[in-house]
């Protein structure tokens, strides 16, 4: 794990090197170390809200396995990154940014980006702001007009808790630590984070995101020309599947793909990943991807740090 620095804060991420990893016997393909060389293909994986880089991990292994140069981030506010208290420093355009940085920092001059719920939302941001730097992107469960009111329905008793009720939040934070991580399987884990971390900072986020945008508008996502691949899953009423299969009509180099549900790209993901690698490999195919330095962007970025 490794940190870059967004406005004065420390931003957290993972690398994965580009395989490929050999095939054992059985085809069954080997996970690739992160230490591996990597390829010119880079792609960053983003999270959901209030969850952490690590429920891309499997996701990050497997991707890398197939020779991709996968790149994890924690959001600011999110796993191992800073959590501020600063209601103001959360919202999807921030977000958008810090994606930008970390391309930066890494010297990336294009990526696939790869964003979850709040990561697919933070993912078209990045569309909206600087599409030469993407070569596609794949939008995983996007929170747009038909999930709206399910989400506001959703998450504000959350934010009531972590807001006025953060003594007893703080509590509940201090029991779910005590549970050993070597006891839960790692989605386990991944969900149980969601109440591992201290409150404050979690109500600042909620509030910063839900009074700011929180999508590019449609008349904005029409004009998007990267090539897409959007997942919609069923029986989702905080990410719909109309929202899905309105922006892959939208967007003019989109295509929609449904899972079976909720939770099959995490629990049997082989057909949905076989899906997303085979969409990346027609993102490079044909042209290598270039690996110039990417021109930094603003000054208002600090210089990169690494921590171990």
């Amino acid at each position: 794990m490794a940190f870059f620095k967004f406005e004065g804060q420390e931003i957290s991420y993972t690398e994965f090197g580009g395989g490929p990893a050999a095939v054992a016997k059985g085809g069954v393909r080997g996970r690739t170390a992160a230490s591996a060389p990597a390829s010119g293909r880079a792609l960053i994986l983003l999270h959901g809200l209030l969850l952490s880089q690590e429920m891309h991990r499997p996701l990050a292994e497997e991707l890398a396995a197939r020779g991709n140069r996968v790149i994890t981030l924690d959001l600011l506010g999110h796993g191992q990154s800073e959590r501020p208290r600063d209601m103001w420093r959360y919202s999807m355009a921030n977000y958008g940014e810090q994606v930008l940085a970390l391309m930066d920092h890494l010297q990336i001059e294009q990526a696939v980006v790869m964003g979850t719920s709040l990561g697919a939302n933070v993912a078209l941001e990045v569309a909206a702001r600087s599409p030469e730097r993407l070569r596609g992107l794949v939008i995983e469960m996007p929170v747009l007009d038909n999930g709206l009111l399910w989400s506001a329905l959703t998450f504000t008793p959350l934010l009531v808790s972590l807001t006025f009720g953060e003594p007893l939040m703080k509590l509940l934070a201090r029991g779910t630590r005590a549970v050993p991580r070597r006891l839960l399987p790692h989605y386990g884990n991944v969900i149980l984070d969601l109440f591992r971390q201290e409150p404050g900072p979690g109500g600042a986020l909620l509030q910063g995101l839900f009074f700011g945008r929180i999508a590019p508008p449609r008349s904005e996502r029409r004009t998007f020309t990267t090539p897409t691949l959007v997942l919609g899953h069923p029986r989702d009423p905080v990410h719909p599947f109309s929202d899905a299969g309105m922006l892959a009509k939208e967007m003019p180099n989109a295509r929609l793909l449904e899972a079976q549900s909720l939770l099959e790209l995490r629990l049997q993901p082989e057909r949905l990943t076989g899906e997303i690698a085979a969409f990346i490999d027609e993102l490079w195919a044909g042209k290598k991807a270039s690996t110039r330095p990417a021109k930094r962007r603003a000054a208002k970025r600090t210089p990169a740090k690494r921590a171990g």
